[in-house]
């Protein structure tokens, strides 16, 4: 019996202390968190906004961001969501800001997301992009972010992290590349680089390949032009 159940204790093992870290990670993965593969010091990017729906019974129905007032964007897109209505609310700075040697004195202050179906699911998660600049020569930058489920409820993530814990509601705070050598971010111009030059290398493959269909047909045509003159040679000899 004893040989038995080992086999089943080793298999329990690991399976319980999978569910504990699943258990401790599992309430800080669930904020609402933005990330970027490009934003840099200085330069353009995409910004991407996380949400998952911590509740158990109400879809995410909505999500509101709040711009920072005193780095605001010069230029700022929102990707189109399926499923979703994306709008953008101007206002008024607090103060005038310069922003790559443009004074303004307002700009995109809130973009918000409305579900136009049933929203994120209890358990799910999806992820909501806007496209900008140029960021600001810091660190990091913070966001605030509004989430309303379909039964009323609404939460805040708008914390400020004091010291090493974290708070409840932690603010979306994003973390910036460091700026080119050029002193410009990547973000959009780098990108806009990037894909000129794929445009070129997939014109430079396109042509030799259609280089390349040229001389197999004019193979293909010689061959078939030599078996037809056998062929001829062969009735001439028979003849």
């Amino acid at each position: 019996m004893h040989h038995s159940r080992l086999p089943a204790r080793l298999t329990a093992a690991p399976l319980l202390t999978a569910a504990a870290v699943l258990a401790l990670a599992g309430p800080a993965s669930a904020h609402v968190s933005v990330s970027s593969p490009d934003a840099a010091r200085e330069g353009y990017g995409k910004v991407v906004f996380r949400v998952p729906t911590e509740s158990d019974t109400a879809d995410t129905t909505k999500l509101v961001v709040t711009l920072p007032a005193d780095t605001p964007f010069l230029h700022l897109t929102a990707q189109p969501k399926p499923g979703w209505k994306v709008s953008m609310q101007e206002g008024p700075l607090p103060e005038p800001v310069e922003v790559d040697g443009t004074e303004i004195t307002e700009a995109v202050r809130t973009v918000t997301w409305t579900a136009e179906g049933d929203g994120i699911a209890p358990g799910e998660f999806d992820e909501f992009a806007l496209s900008g600049g140029p960021f600001p020569d810091a660190e990091s930058v913070r966001f605030a972010a509004e989430q309303t489920y379909d039964d009323g409820e609404v939460v805040d993530w708008d914390q400020v992290q004091q010291g090493d814990e974290e708070p409840e509601k932690p603010a979306p705070t994003l973390t910036l590349l460091a700026a080119s050598a050029d002193g410009h971010g990547s973000g959009a111009h780098g990108a806009a680089g990037a894909d000129t030059d794929e445009a070129s290398s997939a014109s430079d493959d396109q042509a030799g390949s259609d280089t390349l269909s040229r001389v197999l047909s004019g193979a293909a045509l010689a061959v078939a032009a030599l078996a037809l003159l056998g062929v001829v040679r062969q009735d001439r000899r028979r003849a």
